[in-house]
């Protein structure tokens, strides 16, 4: 991104209002949202910062504004905050209004008013009493705002979106707060009203990012979500979908046909999942692409009411099935598929997405099993025990996902094969897993590593346990927490030693609490009793517990394993 076409700076509220600037939400962008808990927050840190002896300044984050000429910006992210404190000054001007009403300083306050109305929220024309705004609402919000809000009229309150209620609540709860504000002050409530405006527009201030297009508003977003500034992407590509449709002068049926699907499409995937979905469900149809670029391939994709259309058609067709893989619970998929999307999501694996959501358009459940046990197997070896860049995957799955959707992979075999490259053969496989370390010391790593003795296990008793159960525990043979009797380990190893596979095994709750930290031949009896095969297996090959016994045994289960996450066609 040139820097001519970027620009970054902190602006006070004061500087941001000032000099004939104006704000327009752009036409679909969220409604207003902000609630009781908002406005509460933000009150607080205003008072906080005014307050003798408060802070300097009170930072308000940052503004993303788009404009080819510095006068006009759409607000392309901010817009709750500009609004909330358009809201705020109309409530401080309603207490002037008060003020005027009740005869205090009627003259001083009506010339406040005016002033402070011409500098924060513009100006009323003389004659017909419309409102000529510094700020231009979205299409649902702005006739409220401008009809009854801006002129301090009479509100409203039955036949209104939601939307306008909260923007209803927010003037009488700003002007209920102003108004216990000032009647604490022992001083002139004009006065002091006019301060606390003054000290609000001088504290209050901004990073401000302005950009000239859309393509470099979403090389901001994808900038700052990964600095951890959550922005709405998704907001800026829906803007850009109903620009194509203004662009071509559309009926207003159209555009908010387009805008329901929209909703119900977001609405169900949550607004912060959505670009992740938008990816996946374009890498499974089109080349693969970046996050990072994502924007940009779909807008010079998509550049007609037809595309529009069609990507929308497109998303509700793959929606379900992306909310099947990662979040299995709910959806209607036969049992089979839904333990390997538990599994992946386990595995914190994403990179065969666009493969199964290509896959899912084209196979039935029975190719659809083989195909993620496959993706589960390909993510065991690869990602889980050998630990290898995930970024190596993408462009295999994306290839192969490309190709199912055009037809070129039409059966499973084919499919099967063309995952070879991702697939980490016996040899690597077991090199890797006989030295693989899992910190059991975090959710995630505990599930696994119970996924995973489970698996051993069915392998050695063929029974299948519920590896989410309370009624076992992992039972680390060389403790956690070392006491006296474990010599045979240098002091120096034992970090390492306790969290290599082949030191966890499988033992009942009770008997894992009762053996606690006692020494191996303790250990030992507890272990010959188990109702656990590969724990009975620890008392019968081991005389002692060493170093050499704990490699021997996860070099046994490395075979195991390499069994049990297996491809025969790939093998």
């Amino acid at each position: 991104m040139s820097a001519t076409n970027f620009n970054t700076k902190n602006d006070t509220f004061r500087k941001l209002m000032g000099n004939g600037l104006t704000y327009r939400i752009p036409r679909f962008q969220r409604d207003y949202s902000w609630a009781d808990d908002e406005w509460e927050d933000l009150w607080l840190d205003l008072v906080g910062t005014i307050k003798p002896g408060g802070e300097p300044a009170h930072y308000m984050g940052y503004l993303v504004l788009q404009s080819d000429n510095d006068k006009a910006f759409d607000v392309i992210d901010g817009q709750q905050r500009l609004t909330t404190l358009s809201i705020l000054i109309l409530a401080a001007l309603k207490n002037f209004e008060r003020l005027v009403n009740e005869g205090k300083d009627p003259e001083r306050n009506k010339q406040r008013m005016d002033d402070y109305r011409r500098s924060y929220i513009g100006f009323l024309d003389p004659v017909t009493f419309v409102p000529r705004s510094k700020l231009t609402l979205n299409r649902n919000n702005d006739h409220y705002f401008q009809t009854y809000l801006v002129p301090l009229g009479h509100l409203p309150v039955r036949g209104f979106r939601a939307s306008e209620h909260s923007l209803r609540k927010a003037f009488e709860w700003f002007e209920k707060r102003i108004r216990e504000y000032l009647g604490k002050s022992s001083s002139d409530q004009g006065t002091e009203l006019a301060q606390f405006i003054e000290s609000l527009s001088d504290k209050l201030f901004f990073t401000v990012i302005t950009v000239t297009d859309e393509l470099n508003a979403y090389k901001v977003f994808e900038t700052l979500n990964a600095r951890g500034v959550r922005l709405s992407a998704t907001d800026l590509l829906k803007n850009y979908l109903f620009s194509v449709l203004h662009r071509e002068s559309e009926h207003e049926h159209e555009m908010k046909t387009l805008e329901d699907r929209w909703e119900s499409i977001v609405g169900r995937l949550g607004n912060d999942s959505f670009p992740d979905f938008l990816r996946m469900h374009w890498n499974s149809r089109h080349d693969s692409v970046r996050q990072t670029e994502l924007f940009k391939v779909i807008r010079s994709k998509v550049t007609t009411r037809e595309h529009a259309f069609n990507l929308l058609r497109e998303m509700e067709e793959d929606m379900d099935h992306y909310l099947s893989l990662t979040q299995p619970e709910t959806s209607h998929w036969i049992p089979a598929l839904k333990t390997y999307a538990l599994e992946l999501r386990m595995f914190n694996v994403r990179q065969p997405l666009p493969l199964l959501l290509a896959a899912r358009r084209k196979l039935a459940d029975s190719d659809m099993e083989t195909l993620m046990r496959a993706c589960v197997v390909i993510s065991f070896r690869f990602n889980v025990i050998a630990g290898l860049q995930a970024s190596g995957q993408e462009s295999t799955y994306g290839s192969v996902a490309q190709k199912i959707s055009n037809g070129s992979l039409a059966d499973l075999t084919a499919i099967l094969s063309a995952l070879k490259p991702v697939y980490i053969g016996d040899q690597q496989f077991k090199a890797a897993f006989g030295e693989k370390t899992i910190r059991t010391t975090n959710t995630r790593n505990k599930r696994v590593v119970r996924y995973l003795l489970c698996a051993l296990e069915k392998q050695a008793s063929g029974y299948d346990h519920d590896a989410d159960s309370d009624s076992f525990n992992i039972e680390h043979i060389l403790p956690q927490n070392l006491g006296e009797g474990w010599s045979t380990f240098r002091d120096e190893d034992v970090e390492d030693m306790v969290y290599r596979l082949g030191n966890m095994t499988l033992m009942q709750s009770a008997a894992n609490r009762d053996a606690g930290n006692a020494v191996f031949a303790d250990k030992k009896l507890a272990y010959a009793a188990s109702h656990f095969e590969i724990t009975k297996k620890v008392a019968t090959d081991n005389a002692d517990w060493t170093p050499e016994r704990l490699r021997a045994r996860q070099n046994w289960m490395a075979n195991q394993a390499s069994a049990i996450w297996r491809i025969a066609q790939l093998s």
